[in-house]
C-alpha cells in the first residue's frame, strides 16, 4: 500500500481512501462491515464518511466496524445536508455544526474525528461563523483537522483569507468530483490546491459507472440512476459521456485492466490527488480494486486515456448544480 501526506499535515493516509455512501442501503451492515475490515487488513488506513449518508445509518456502521481499531483510521465525516425536520438541522451554521459534529460523534462510537468536512458551501452563512465554529471543536479535541467538499477554487480561496484573517482553523483538504469525463477542476482548483499544499480527494472517480460501460444500453436495475431517475445522478448520462465510456472500456481491456481499476488509477495519480474515494457494494468488488494502489500508468497508457477527454474539458456534468459554478459541458 502507498502512503501520501494529507496536505500540508504530518499525518499519512493510503492513497486509496474507502467512501462509505453505499453502507446501510443498498449494503447491508454485515457485508459493510467485512469490506471495511477488508480494507484495514489491505492497509487501507483512510475512511471517508457524512452524517447524511444513509440518514446517519453509514456513520454508525463505521462506528461499528472500527471498534478495537478506531486508532489505526484516519477517519473523515462530513456535516451541511438536511438531517432533521428542524429548519436548523442542516447547513453549516455554527448552531448546526456544533450539534452535528456531537451527534455524528455518538453514531461513530469515537471521541474525535480526525477531518471534519463542510459537505457543502453556504452562500447565505459567513465564512468566520461557519471557521470559527470549526476552531472551536478542534481546540475542544473533538476534530483534528478541518476540510471542504463540492467548494468551488474561488470559496476555498476565500477560506483561506478568512482563516488567516481571523486565526482560524484553515482547510487541509478538498473533496471535488474528479474523473476522466470531468475534468474542470484542473482549471482552477487543482493549481490552487498544489498552491497552498490542500490534499485533494476525489469523488465519483470511475463517473459513477458511466466509465465502467454501465449505461452504454440503458440503466440497470440496480444502478442509482435507475432508482433515482430524476436525480443528478442520471443527468450525468449523456450520449457523449455513453460513448467516451465505452472507448474507455474497450481501452481498459485493451492495456489488461478492468474498466474500474483504470478509472480508479487513472485518477489516483494525477498532479494534485492525494486519495480518491471509492465505494465498493460488495466485497468482490473491493478485492478488484485494491491493487490499483499498487499500480501505475505507462506514459503512453496516460495519453491514450487523455485521447478521450483532454484536460480541464467535461463530457459530463458531476458538479452539484445548487452550489457550484454552471460551467459549459461540451
Amino acid at each position: 500500500m502507498q502512503y501520501r501526506l494529507l496536505g500540508r499535515t504530518g499525518v499519512k493516509v493510503s492513497s486509496l481512501c474507502l467512501g462509505t455512501m453505499n453502507f446501510g442501503e443498498p449494503t447491508n451492515e454485515n457485508d459493510s462491515i467485512q469490506i471495511i475490515h477488508a480494507a484495514l487488513d489491505a492497509g487501507i488506513n483512510f475512511i471517508d464518511t457524512a452524517n447524511a449518508y444513509n440518514a446517519g445509518q453509514s456513520e454508525i456502521i463505521v462506528g461499528k466496524a472500527l471498534a478495537g481499531r478506531r486508532d489505526k483510521v484516519v477517519l473523515a465525516t462530513k456535516v451541511h445536508s438536511k438531517v432533521g425536520d428542524d429548519v436548523n438541522d442542516r447547513d453549516i451554521s455554527r448552531y448546526h455544526i456544533l450539534k452535528a459534529c456531537d451527534d455524528s460523534l455518538r453514531r461513530l462510537n469515537t471521541d474525535h474525528i480526525d477531518l471534519y468536512q463542510l459537505h457543502r458551501p453556504s452562500f447565505e452563512i459567513p465564512l468566520d461563523e461557519t471557521l470559527g465554529a470549526l476552531t472551536d471543536l478542534v481546540r475542544a479535541g473533538k476534530v483534528r483537522y478541518i476540510g471542504c467538499s463540492n467548494f468551488p477554487a474561488w470559496k476555498v480561496m476565500e477560506a483561506l483569507g478568512v482563516s488567516e484573517r481571523d486565526h482560524l482553523a484553515r482547510l487541509i483538504s478538498v473533496q471535488p468530483p474528479y474523473n476522466l469525463l470531468d475534468r474542470r477542476i484542473e482549471n482552477e482548483l487543482v493549481p490552487l490546491a498544489q498552491r497552498y499544499n490542500i490534499a485533494i480527494l476525489p469523488w465519483a472517480p470511475m463517473g459513477q459507472g458511466i466509465l465502467l460501460g454501465r449505461y452504454s444500453s440503458g440503466y440497470p436495475t440496480d444502478s442509482r440512476a435507475a432508482r433515482q431517475p430524476q436525480s443528478d445522478f442520471a443527468r450525468r448520462i449523456t450520449q457523449r459521456a455513453r460513448e467516451a465510456g465505452d472507448k474507455f472500456v474497450a481501452l481498459a481491456r485493451a492495456m489488461g485492466k478492468t474498466p474500474s481499476q483504470l478509472a480508479l488509477l487513472w485518477c489516483k495519480d494525477q498532479p494534485g490527488v492525494t486519495a480518491p474515494i471509492f465505494g465498493p457494494r460488495t466485497l468482490e468488488q473491493l478485492r478488484e480494486l485494491l491493487p490499483v494502489a499498487e499500480m501505475s500508468l505507462s506514459d503512453a497508457e496516460r495519453q491514450a486515456c487523455e485521447a478521450i477527454n483532454p484536460t480541464g474539458n467535461a463530457l459530463a456534468d458531476f458538479h452539484n448544480s445548487s452550489t457550484w459554478m454552471k460551467a459549459t459541458v461540451v
